[in-house]
């Protein structure tokens, strides 16, 4: 299991490198119809995966030594009366690539640009957490979206013997 810090730094690489960026050159189109988004770094591989458009959901896995450590799913959505969605998503994305190194979940807790702010409401550590996003324009929410992830697959190594005597 890697250690917090370190999953922490990784993530901040990872989400940087890949939807924050912007570039639109490192998706990979999925045969589903999804959006995936990779990146390595030494033992952690990061795979982001989403489904939409609008509303949009999707989830991200850090794996650390072939095997997965992470996960973060998240859902959200630009609020129908609004035209301008890409302008939308371009502040999602610039809020993105402010990513708290210590709390490394999406974007800060706040962040303005011209008439829009974005805010971060979020709860618990990385092993365990969940949070909430929006942005708003002229004091209108345009936007938001929910998220909730930690650690996965940590506590023990799975006996998949013992599980299938007990369970058939």
């Amino acid at each position: 299991m890697p250690n917090f810090q370190d999953l922490r730094e990784f993530l901040v690489l990872a989400k940087k490198a890949t939807y924050a960026s912007g570039n639109k050159n490192i998706e990979n189109k999925e045969i589903d119809g999804s959006t995936s988004l990779m990146f390595e770094d030494g033992d952690f591989r990061y795979h982001d995966n989403y489904f939409g458009g609008e509303p949009y959901g999707g989830r991200e896995v850090v794996f650390y030594k072939g095997k997965p450590a992470y996960i973060m799913v998240y859902y959200g959505f630009v609020n129908k009366d609004i035209d301008n969605i890409k302008d939308v998503y371009s502040i999602l994305q610039k809020a993105l690539s402010l990513i708290p190194e210590d709390y490394p979940y999406r974007g800060p807790k706040e962040f303005v640009d011209g008439d829009y702010g974005y805010s971060n409401k979020y709860v618990g550590e990385i092993d365990n957490f969940s949070g909430e996003e929006f942005i708003e324009c002229n004091g209108k929410k345009i936007y938001e979206a929910k998220y909730i992830g930690g650690l996965v697959d940590q506590n023990r190594e799975w006996d998949s013997k013992l599980f299938n005597s007990k369970f058939k």
